[in-house]
């Protein structure tokens, strides 16, 4: 009688914990099937993606003339040719000619359309360019830089560095949809990158829970079926 009381319990625990987390298993499913619905190669928009095969000749790469200490030096291919993207030791980021060492002039308007244009290979025209400042940019760009957005009339933007020219990401009308639905799977519809917060791990150990439950009872009933069988 006492195991039957506490199958009891265990019981309307179970229904209760499935009122409860009913609701996140539900945006937890929904999201996830969202996010496999297409390759993650379309979401990241490669297929939109266009490198520059321009060859360097490593006879004529010169140094850069960089008056501070630096932490790292990448070489890149840029529309008007090779480039080095200088990160000094107080985390600044510069580009410089890698033809004759000097510093680039100024990112400008025209120069990250040329940026943006070279780096998209899509079929849709370039609809507007916009400026943003550090912590100003839109969701879809969480890079904390400051940036030329370049949108195309398909819904594809363009980021473009201020400071050096790169090419910070390309995103896609489906990946603001995909990254909407990762921050509903997450709980963090804000910032998207907290995976580690109260809320979630709640519900996640409440889920674990119900589910434990549900097995108990499975086990219990079929248990009992089969000694009313015989």
């Amino acid at each position: 009688m006492a195991r039957l009381r506490i199958m009891q319990r265990f019981a309307r625990w179970h229904i209760w914990l499935g009122w409860l987390i009913g609701v996140p298993f539900l945006i937890w499913t929904i999201s996830g099937l969202a996010m496999i619905a297409r390759p993650i190669e379309e979401t990241r928009g490669d297929h939109l993606r266009s490198a520059i095969e321009r060859k360097i000749d490593p006879a004529q790469l010169a140094v850069p003339r960089v008056g501070e200490p630096i932490l790292s030096a990448e070489l890149i291919q840029k529309p008007e040719g090779p480039a080095w993207i200088v990160t000094t030791a107080r985390g600044a980021r510069y580009s410089y000619s890698a033809l004759d060492g000097s510093l680039d002039a100024p990112m400008t308007q025209e120069k990250a359309r040329l940026v943006a244009e070279s780096a998209y290979r899509g079929d849709a025209a370039l609809a507007e360019m916009r400026y943003f400042a550090p912590g100003e940019a839109p969701m879809d760009y969480r890079a904390g830089r400051a940036a030329w957005q370049a949108r195309f009339a398909d819904g594809t933007h363009v980021y473009v560095d201020d400071a050096t020219g790169e090419v910070l990401a390309l995103r896609t009308s489906w990946w603001r949809f995909y990254d909407f639905m990762w921050g509903l799977h997450i709980m963090d519809l804000q910032g998207r990158e907290d995976m580690h917060h109260p809320v979630l791990i709640l519900f996640a150990a409440l889920g674990v829970a119900g589910s434990m439950l549900g097995c108990i009872l499975l086990f219990r009933r079929r248990k009992s079926r089969v000694r009313t069988t015989i």
